[in-house]
């Protein structure tokens, strides 16, 4: 195989991968004005079913100009070699590696953004605005944007560059050591995520004595869940949108509710959601989640570590010097289908323990009130109540609302 055939081999991947997601998005919407089943038939009443079908669609249209503007501009930076360019802009500056690959996925990093974020502020200011979500102010906005890019180069860059650092030393071994460092990340966040992340975008306070806190912590008794963390989170200073997660282990475990969760919701109904949640812990989903990502984590850096030292992959993309986070973006487009198939697997196993989340909140609990706070929470988010089969398939990490709904009611 030459540089130009694995070039053409990208492109197609690209644009087939595009293609795919236009078909799937093309069908569910074709579902759009399907009518309600008759076992949601009280979720929206004829003035707000007219309301989530105009966000469905808005947002699909929305969707449908910023995907060929993404690919259009991902075609454009391959067929006229804007790799290539960045690549020399940042060896003017360097002859070190890891140096070189910091200047370059900064410089792609700062061009996609500048190029994206006005979609984003349109999305945030004028959709989520019509329909009544957004709560973001401008100064939020600008300040999210500002705290995420550092994130991404402290933590993002100081990964990368250890990667590179282990290639340097190691070679083709380098697999090994890159994969023990994402791991202890990946558990060190889990663990820490929440006091460690959260607070940089959103004020946590513990919730206070009460009706709730009392229901909650009967609850957590009853199943023999210890549970010294329960935090309220201020999402309402971005959305109306309402959630609940749980985060960590031992005793760095918690359970955060989104302050517009408990607006929404009467005292059963959270702990209802609560008990979903506990029962992701009980049934060992997060663990399972966490081992899977690490293995499949281990199994990219070793496919990875197979191709790297190929010429081919930098050739491919117009760069004459042989490089590692050239090659790295190669390899990156050329694995893409092994990543859809596996996130296939992991969407299969997460809509399975959703069922299992919500069996476990049936029998501890009550199904009743888990039932009635997902009608709720699908309500006040204009939730797509009749997506098609293989969109669900597809892209879907629950089950949808009917689907849980029936699994609820046996």
């Amino acid at each position: 195989m030459n540089s130009t055939i694995l070039f053409y081999i990208l492109i197609a991947i690209i644009i087939i991968s595009f293609l795919v997601d236009k078909v799937l998005d093309t069908l569910n919407a074709k579902h759009f004005d399907d009518p309600i089943p008759e076992e949601l038939a009280d979720v929206y009443d004829t003035e707000e079913y007219e309301k989530s079908q105009s966000y469905k669609k808005t947002n699909d249209h929305f969707s449908n100009l910023t995907g060929f503007f993404s690919i259009i501009l991902t075609l454009s930076f391959f067929f006229f070699d804007g790799f290539a360019y960045v690549d020399q802009f940042a060896r003017n500056y360097t002859n070190h590696p890891i140096l070189i690959a910091l200047i370059f996925f900064g410089i792609i990093m700062i061009g996609s953004d500048m190029l994206t974020t006005p979609f984003s502020y349109y999305k945030t200011f004028v959709i989520e605005e019509k329909f009544g979500f957004n709560k973001t102010t401008k100064k939020i906005f600008w300040l999210d944007k500002l705290k995420g890019a550092l994130m991404s180069a402290v933590l993002g860059g100081g990964i990368l560059a250890l990667i590179i650092w282990f290639y340097q030393l190691t070679g083709t071994n380098f697999w090994l050591y890159a994969w023990g460092l994402v791991a202890i990340f990946s558990i060190f966040m889990n663990m820490f995520y929440a006091k460690l992340i959260v607070p940089l975008f959103n004020k946590q306070t513990p919730l206070g004595d009460g009706e709730l806190k009392t229901a909650i912590e009967t609850y957590a008794k009853k199943v023999g869940f210890t549970l010294n963390n329960i935090f309220v989170i201020d999402g309402s200073k971005r959305s109306t949108k309402a959630n609940a997660y749980f985060s960590g282990f031992g005793s760095q475990k918690r359970i955060t509710l989104f302050d517009t969760l408990i607006n929404d919701l009467e005292t059963d109904e959270i702990v209802a959601v609560l008990a979903h949640e506990v029962g992701h812990y009980k049934r060992k989903h997060i663990i399972f989640n966490l081992v899977t990502s690490i293995l499949l984590t281990g199994f990219t850096l070793y496919i990875l570590s197979l191709f790297i030292n190929s010429p081919l992959l930098s050739e491919a993309l117009g760069v004459s010097i042989p490089s590692f986070h050239i090659g790295l973006i190669a390899f990156g487009v050329l694995y893409s289908p092994i990543s859809e198939i596996t996130g296939l697997v992991m969407n299969y196993f997460s809509r399975k323990f959703e069922y299992q989340a919500d069996d476990y909140a049936k029998e501890t609990f009550a199904g009743k009130p888990l039932i009635t706070s997902l009608k709720k929470l699908s309500k006040n988010s204009l939730s797509n109540l009749t997506p098609h089969k293989a969109y669900v398939f597809m892209h879907y990490s629950h089950p949808t609302l009917l689907q849980r709904i029936q699994n609820l009611k046996k």
